[in-house]
């Protein structure tokens, strides 16, 4: 289920948004632009006067005087295109700035299983490639429709005050321009939201590719991905090209139009001038002035290239930003999750397809305070039974409850804060060592961080970080190892303190040296807790209060640890196999 696109009428409605309050600053553009554009006018029509001074072999003093006009009226025309240049820039920037913020805000508040299911590429692709479409036009667009569009107009006043009938001439080009746009508009729009989309699909790949590295290595999948990402890559080829090609034959649309404005301009000007209807000097005016149309109307025509690529990308943006509100609307209908409580499945299914079912009408109870393990094969659907119960995903049919209350009707905030799931893959944030244990309690003081991270022993590499909580970890920072890493994480379920703990293999990078360390660090943090184990050890699974055996997405085996080797089950076979070779 990929993430919506916004219609028309929400794009507008979200720029209205975020120019809210921008009245005066928008006034100051438009009379900016405005006197700017008319001083574009005395350029051409002091030429044109210059003409007659010289036909009439005026004096020269009104040549000079016609010259210094011209350059002072160059000058206020350079000055004020400038100021307004800078104020819209300033105006529209700060609205991007307003949409940017709310596109990341929204991103971090969206469901996680709605973005698993339209996957996180999609989601970073309109946080990256479109936000900068978008900043990109506002760059190139904004002064160009800013100066162009006033220009147009005056000029075209400008023309007619000459003589009204030079308005042949733009009556003659304009159907030849709209039927220009409009054959554009047919074919460009679509172009561009499929070229936005197979970015989206790109950047799927090259993300989905990236998290899972070490199994590419692992498997040598690097060839079939590559193979996977060129042929999505070969896509946003396809779409950009297409696009080109739709750009030139536009072009070339415009050019006509040119030449058929000047050829009918020309022949209106020789009959006025023939007629004495018209000066010599005034038709060189209309002609300058027609001249100088040429490059704000193809200025305003061919940002509709680059116009129509942002508006896609804004489509897109505000689509997120809309499903945002929508989640946020239903929140406020939320049911409060109780303090603590049972955590438990009756009768849930779950697929993440419809033709290939995971899960087949599970049963699972954890009491308060009790340790369950979960144990079974790999691709039995024991990680997808742990993100079901913490929430990440809801079930096809059946209902997870927390204390009775369903986790469809809770808040996802208090979802998060009464059931934590600590996978595999954990993540070390780019900062300071405080900051990012301050994410699970930002009113924790360094006595409380210290006492976390001392509880899930990991004290002996913290004692030799070279600042302390000060140290900068993640990106660019000191390096953690896996184990490390996972250590920090249970510290920062000790430090958020939920009542409920899911663990999916979160030992199961430590390797056989760390295994030991880190199945001690884990039993520390979730003591007093109830929690779900996904055991990768078996040693880990003998320590629950209840094991759970899974085979094909279902629960086949429940039981103590002897109780399950009493009965010679499933159990007692994979003890046995596991106990020979650990």
């Amino acid at each position: 289920m990929k993430l919506p696109i916004a219609d028309a009428r929400a794009v507008r409605a979200e720029v209205r948004r975020s120019l809210a309050g921008q009245g005066g600053p928008l006034v100051a553009v438009v009379a900016t632009m405005v006197i700017g554009a008319a001083l574009g006018l005395v350029a051409p029509w002091a030429l044109g006067r210059m003409v007659d001074v010289v036909i009439d072999e005026g004096a020269s003093d009104r040549i000079w005087m016609l010259g210094i006009v011209m350059v002072c009226a160059a000058l206020g025309f350079a000055g004020f295109t400038a100021l307004g240049v800078v104020l819209s820039s300033r105006l529209f920037e700060t609205a991007l700035a307003r949409l940017r913020e709310r596109m990341f805000a929204t991103s971090l508040s969206l469901p996680i299983e709605r973005v698993e299911r339209a996957g996180s590429g999609d989601l970073l692709s309109r946080a990256t490639d479109d936000v900068d479409e978008v900043s990109s036009a506002i760059e190139n667009v904004v002064p160009a429709l800013s100066t162009s569009l006033f220009t147009v107009i005056l000029t075209a006043v400008g023309l007619t005050a000459l003589d009204w009938r030079f308005l042949g001439a733009l009556v003659l080009v304009v159907p030849i321009y709209v039927l220009a746009v409009r054959w554009y508009l047919r074919h460009a729009p679509g172009i561009y939201a499929a070229e936005r989309a197979a970015m989206g699909l790109r950047a799927q790949q090259v993300l989905g590719s990236i998290r899972g590295l070490r199994t590419v290595h692992e498997f040598d999948l690097a060839p079939k991905l590559s193979s996977r990402i060129g042929f999505h890559s070969w896509e946003v080829v396809r779409w950009t090209m297409r696009a080109r090609i739709v750009q030139n034959r536009f072009y070339g649309r415009l050019n006509t139009a040119q030449f058929v404005a000047m050829a009918a301009l020309l022949v209106i000007g020789y009959f006025l001038v023939g007629a004495d209807a018209l000066t010599v000097g005034a038709t060189t005016t209309a002609m300058l002035l027609f001249l100088r149309l040429f490059d704000p109307i193809d200025a305003l025509l061919l940002v509709i290239d680059e116009l129509q690529s942002a508006l896609a990308s804004l489509a897109r943006i505000v689509g997120v930003i809309d499903l945002g509100d929508a989640v946020l609307a239903s929140r406020e209908e939320s049911i409060a999750l109780p303090a603590t409580g049972v955590l438990e499945a009756r009768h849930m299914s779950f697929g993440y397809s419809a033709s290939s079912p995971v899960l087949d009408e599970v049963d699972i109870s954890i009491a308060i305070g009790e340790t369950v393990a979960l144990v079974g094969s790999s691709g039995a659907g024991k990680s997808t039974l742990a993100a079901l119960l913490a929430g990440v995903f809801s079930p096809d049919s059946g209902r997870v409850s927390f204390g009775s209350v369903s986790l469809l009707d809770a808040p996802e905030v208090q979802r998060a804060q009464r059931i934590v799931l600590v996978s595999q893959e954990v993540h070390v944030f780019t900062g300071t060592l405080r900051e990012d244990l301050a994410l699970a309690d930002p009113n924790a003081d360094d006595a409380a961080m210290e006492s976390a991270l001392g509880k899930v022993l990991a004290g002996d590499w913290f004692d030799l970080l070279p600042d302390g909580l000060d140290t900068r970890v993640g990106d660019g920072g000191h390096r953690l190892t896996p184990m490390q890493a996972q250590q920090l994480a249970l510290a920062r379920v000790v430090l958020l303190d939920p009542p409920v703990v899911i663990l999916d293999e979160a030992t199961a990078d430590a390797g056989s040296a760390g295994a030991s360390l880190l199945e001690r660090s884990a039993e520390a943090a979730i003591e007093g807790r109830s929690a779900l184990i996904v055991a990768h050890r078996l040693s880990q699974a003998r320590r629950a209060n209840r094991i759970m055996l899974m085979d094909k997405g279902k629960i086949v085996e429940t039981g103590t640890h002897e109780y399950l080797l009493q009965r010679a089950g499933r159990y007692a076979e994979l003890w046995a196999a596991w106990s020979r070779h650990r």
